[in-house]
């Protein structure tokens, strides 16, 4: 019964199963299945950190390596992405123990985006991010 509607209808699927653990059902309850999306969720929420701090790195290798482009655009998206930063991780604070992980899989994805925006070679920028969490993320930083 669940499990097929899980596959057919995932919104009927999640409706019934909270349903049925509202209603304290749980030998009802696609047990499974609900763990799964559990996880899910999780990984959701520290993918959203990781694509958060890659367009936040990307922006601050332009304005190091590209000063004469800066533009109130690249200034207003790192301003933006700090605060988005901020408020993910104050939603989701047991994602700071993931912090340095999430960082270097961020930096290696914001060097070929940040690669494709200034046409700059791969060589051009540091092997591993050149900023802790803590200066990322002060507002008074700007890459000089």
């Amino acid at each position: 019964m669940s499990t097929s509607l899980y596959d057919s209808d995932f919104y009927a699927w999640a409706n019934e199963q909270a349903a049925l653990l509202r209603a304290g059902k749980l030998s009802a309850a696609d047990i499974e299945h609900i763990a799964e999306e559990i996880e899910s969720m999780g990984r959701s929420e520290k993918r959203e950190l990781v694509n958060r701090l890659a367009v936040l790195l990307m922006h601050l290798l332009k304005w190091l390596y590209q000063p004469e482009r800066r533009s109130a655009s690249w200034e207003g998206t790192i301003i933006v992405q700090r605060r988005a930063l901020e408020r993910h991780i104050k939603d989701n604070p047991s994602l700071k123990a993931k912090l340095d992980e999430a960082i270097e899989d961020a930096y290696s994805d914001a060097v070929p985006m940040a690669m494709g925006e200034t046409n700059l070679p791969k060589s051009t920028f540091p092997l591993t991010c050149p900023w802790p969490f803590e200066r990322l993320m002060d507002a008074e930083f700007w890459p000089e």
